[in-house]
Formats: structure tokens, C-alpha cells, sequence
């Protein structure tokens, strides 16, 4: 980060945000050292279980309520830098950006998936445009049968809602 900063290059950092680390990446100390290294933006990116024995990692309501309090305070005090909290920040967004919505993930295979943490996909970019991974059948079928919308506890709409996720892609029932 140093060599970034003595570079005059703008740079920001992912933090991925843990039960185990959630009051250390928003204290006062950690972000003050990010900044005079020359960070300029915070993207707080909630860990999302990828498994039901990593889920006690996942922040749970009260923790997010404590995120946004910080990530509000942090703006405030650091003025100079951006704090994204995802997908803390979809909610005033309407929901998940996921599916072609704001982004979509492409795995190391080329399949375009709706996200990292919804690891399925029915067109690969390798046989086809960007423009057409857009109009995946999946991604048309998630945001038409409200899946991203979906009201749920907090944490990702697509993890919580992995079930319908996965009845899609089984029955192809993307239209």
C-alpha cells in the first residue's frame, strides 16, 4: 500500500467482516492506519457462510446494526474516504445488486454466475457476450420471480434463499 501511495495511485480495500473481526475493521485504529497508508475507500463485505458449519462467522442482526452505526461514523470522521457496506447498503437499493442487477460473478470456468455466494450459472462468457450473460435465463428468472428482493434476515438474499436458487437451475424454470 505504501509503494500505491508513493505512487500517487488511488487504491481501496476489501474487508471481509467476521464475527471474529467485526470490532477491529471499523475501530478507529484500523481505519486511521488504512488512511495514511493512502486507502481511500472501504468496501465492508459481510461474510457469507459457504457452509453451515462456517455460519457462526456470518454477523447476525445486532451485528449489523453495530456496522452501520459504524460505517455511518466512519464517513463522518473520514471524510476523505468511501465506506461501502455490502450487502449492508443493497437494502436502499432494492435489494440484491446481484444478477446483472448492479454485477454478476464470473467463475474460473467462464460460467456467469448471479454472485460468488450463488455458485450457479446456465451461460458461460467464453461462448458468449458480456451483453448476452446479461440476459441469462438465471439471471432473468431470479430478478422476475423476486428472489433478489426478497425480504429476509439480513446477510445475503441469495445464501438465504439458496433453495429457490437451486429449484430454478433444477427445474429450468427461468421464464
Amino acid at each position: 500500500m505504501q509503494n500505491i501511495k508513493n505512487r500517487g495511485m488511488i487504491f481501496g480495500a476489501s474487508i471481509t467482516v467476521t464475527t471474529e473481526n467485526i470490532n477491529e475493521v471499523y475501530s478507529d485504529a484500523f481505519v486511521d492506519n488504512l488512511y495514511n497508508l493512502g486507502c481511500k475507500a472501504i468496501i465492508y463485505v459481510e461474510y457469507v457462510p459457504v457452509t453451515d458449519e462456517s455460519s457462526s462467522l456470518a454477523p447476525d442482526e445486532k451485528d449489523r446494526g453495530f456496522m452501520k452505526k459504524q460505517a455511518r461514523r466512519q464517513r463522518r470522521r473520514k471524510k476523505g474516504m468511501v465506506f461501502i457496506s455490502f450487502p449492508g447498503d443493497e437494502k436502499s437499493s432494492g435489494g440484491c445488486v446481484a444478477a446483472g442487477r448492479g454485477f454478476f460473478h464470473i467463475n474460473a470456468s467462464g460460467g456467469a454466475e448471479p454472485c460468488p455466494f450463488s455458485p450457479y450459472s446456465d451461460i458461460n462468457v467464453r461462448d458468449t457476450s458480456i451483453r448476452e450473460a446479461l440476459k441469462s435465463p438465471l439471471f432473468y428468472a431470479l430478478n422476475t420471480q423476486g428472489v433478489l428482493k426478497d425480504d429476509h434476515v439480513g446477510g445475503c438474499t441469495l445464501y438465504m434463499n439458496k433453495d429457490k436458487v437451486e429449484e430454478i437451475i433444477r427445474t429450468g424454470k427461468t421464464k
